[in-house]
């Protein structure tokens, strides 16, 4: 099972990130993202990652798409390797359409998931 924390649900992802993740995973459960204060420092970030690194430990999942606040994902990140999860983030191919001086159009397309190193 991959667990998918990150701002978007699953239910919202396009079909071919769907499909790439039923084929590679089986299934697919939403952990929301944390709601991350902007003005919050490093030590409340590490605060919250570890309470999610508990959260995530109780699930046990095969796998985690980890994709959001930095300093939460870099904190958390290692966590989860060091315990033996796979950690993925999604690819997206970006394109822009300039409609005109004051309106843009962005389209993201999914790529892959790509595993973080570690």
């Amino acid at each position: 099972m991959l667990l998918n924390l990150s701002n978007h649900p699953s239910s919202e992802w396009p079909t071919p990130q769907r499909r790439a993740a039923d084929d590679r995973f089986g299934t697919v459960t939403d952990l929301p993202h944390p709601v991350i204060d902007p003005s919050a420092d490093t030590d409340d970030v590490l605060l919250i990652a570890e309470r999610y690194y508990a959260k995530i430990r109780s699930i046990d999942p095969t796998a985690v798409h980890l994709m959001g606040e930095h300093t939460f994902c870099h904190a958390l990140i290692p966590k989860l390797q060091q315990a033996g999860y796979p950690v993925y983030c999604s690819t997206t191919r970006r394109s822009v359409e300039h409609i005109n001086d004051t309106e843009v159009r962005r389209r993201f397309e999914f790529v892959r998931f790509r595993r973080y190193s570690g």
